[in-house]
């Protein structure tokens, strides 16, 4: 099943897979989702984590970057948006991926590039749209389109509080 697809100029076609079942391990599918990214000229990303409704979350999550195995982590309890950010460590680059505006607009950034991107509605978007700045290359591009396809609503002060208690619970069964 496809999530999105669309054209991204001078990269050709992108698309967001989701679920994408192919990125989880075959043993892992009843708790854990995946989405992937490809496209013509992007390398493809892919993300899996524990299921929340129809994504994966970024709980437990493993993220794989043209092949290769990316790190991250993340603040959940600090009080900035910036403090919240996702801090992603993939293909020798460091990114941040934060919320901005609201729940439907976020921003992939590192020192040289950044791709913003929207979508038409938070939960169920029709349209996601973006625009890159810099020296955005298809790396960023294809970070950026597949953590659209991730539950990032804790990256918000409002979506970590209301997700509090879920974590709470799950360190308490550890």
């Amino acid at each position: 099943m496809t999530f999105w697809r669309g054209p991204v100029g001078g990269l050709g076609e992108v698309e967001l897979v989701l679920p994408a079942l192919e990125v989880v391990h075959l043993h892992d599918r009843g708790s854990r989702g995946g989405v992937m990214v490809t496209g013509e000229n992007i390398p493809m990303s892919s993300y899996s984590g524990l299921w929340y409704g129809a994504r994966p979350r970024l709980a437990e999550g493993r993220l794989s970057v043209a092949g290769q195995h990316a790190a991250i982590s993340r603040r959940a309890w600090r009080a900035s948006r910036k403090g919240r950010a996702l801090r992603v460590w993939a293909v020798g680059r460091e990114y941040k991926y934060r919320e901005t505006e609201n729940r439907r607009h976020h921003v992939l950034e590192r020192p040289e590039a950044q791709v913003a991107m929207t979508r038409s509605s938070w939960k169920n978007p029709d349209v996601i749209s973006g625009a890159a700045h810099g020296a955005a290359d298809s790396v960023d591009i294809s970070l950026a389109v597949l953590f659209e396809g991730v539950y990032t609503r804790n990256l918000s002060l409002s979506g970590a509080l209301i997700s509090a208690p879920g974590r709470l619970l799950a360190r308490a069964g550890d």
